[in-house]
């Protein structure tokens, strides 16, 4: 069973190609390192794998459904129940609290709390830190907020674009243990793109994405 599966995709801006024949399987539980060299294409990929940017060529099965023939309105609402995006910015809203961040995605899905949040923020070991706002937090703890925030609403696919690339080798260390930790637990497919050796030794595949395609590194 695969939680995502992508056959001959291939993206081009103007006359420069980006990547071409990509094909890419990934499964529950597992952890999927992306390397390669700044300019590669790596969050290009991991954007159109997501459906915000629109591949020239191939296929992208999500969760069971064709992600290239959905319309906006769906493929949003796809992306919103079955995919969860790490970034390396963090990203979180800074007029809400730490608990309020994480409960996000499931007030866009009309979903009750149910203990969820309280549960999240317990696994990142931030529970105490829920009425807190993101500017009092350290890039470790944001970095954890983001991994609490991007798996609350159980998606099937957890996209990380350099989740360790603003953080030191302790903070980081951290993070990659509980991204491993609760991608495992909750059974969905993790993709990471990093340029860190460290953090590719983490994950259960490495792949490496180049001018030749994506092959194993």
């Amino acid at each position: 069973m695969t939680v995502l599966r992508a056959r001959g995709l291939a993206k081009s801006y103007a006359d420069t190609p980006v990547f071409t024949g990509i094909d890419l399987d990934l499964a529950p539980g597992e952890i999927v390192a992306l390397l390669g060299e700044s300019g590669s294409g790596k969050s290009t990929l991991l954007n159109c794998l997501a459906g915000l940017d629109e591949a020239d060529a191939g296929s992208i099965t999500l969760a069971g459904q064709d992600l290239r023939a959905l319309d906006d309105e769906a493929r949003s609402a796809l992306r919103r129940q079955a995919l969860g995006f790490i970034f390396q910015a963090f990203h979180l809203l800074p007029h809400l609290s730490v608990a309020d961040n994480v409960a996000l995605p499931l007030r866009l899905l009309g979903l009750k709390d149910d203990g969820r949040v309280a549960r999240m923020l317990e696994a990142v070991n931030l529970g105490a830190l829920a009425p807190r706002m993101p500017r009092q937090l350290s890039g470790g703890q944001l970095q954890r907020v983001a991994i609490a925030r991007a798996l609350v609403h159980r998606p099937r696919l957890v996209l990380a674009d350099e989740p360790t690339g603003n953080l030191d080798a302790r903070h980081a260390a951290e993070v990659l243990e509980l991204l491993r930790q609760c991608t495992h637990e909750a059974g969905a497919a993790c993709l990471l793109v990093t340029h860190s050796e460290v953090a590719a030794q983490a994950a259960d595949r490495r792949l490496r994405l180049d001018a030749a395609g994506l092959h194993a590194a």
